[in-house]
């Protein structure tokens, strides 16, 4: 699980923050149920790091029990600005992994997403979109 260095927050179904590294993190609470009313609330948190330069999230989707195909939509970024400009789901179990390829199947983000099971990898990846 992905651990904070800096000032975690805690919404209703996420823990978000912004690292030192310039990459936000995002961690889905066990067994949480996305709608679209978490999702806009997570957004509107992790659009409060933003400062002049879009940065890159990673999500920890590995204890998410469900979400809904409007939260599913918001998270695509279409039709509104972002501040993200890319971001990586590290995932674990075969629901997890199910929605992931949902998600990219059927919804095309604007941004460069990219799955992992390992969060060391998506961070590797998500370091050349620092600074972007």
């Amino acid at each position: 699980m992905i651990t904070p260095t800096a000032e975690k927050m805690e919404l209703g179904k996420f823990h978000t923050w912004m690292e030192s590294d310039g990459i936000a993190r995002t961690v889905v609470k066990p067994g949480a149920e996305i709608f679209l009313q978490d999702a806009k609330e997570n957004t509107a948190m992790i659009e409060t790091f933003h400062n002049e330069k879009k940065f890159p999230l990673l999500v920890d989707m590995r204890n998410i029990k469900s979400i809904s195909s409007e939260a599913r939509e918001h998270f695509t970024l279409k039709g509104r600005e972002s501040v993200v400009n890319a971001y990586a789901m590290v995932l674990s179990s075969s629901l997890s992994r199910m929605i992931g390829n949902f998600f990219l199947s059927f919804h095309k983000p604007i941004v460069p997403v990219k799955l992992f099971d390992h969060e060391d990898k998506a961070l590797i990846w998500l370091k050349g979109f620092i600074n972007n």
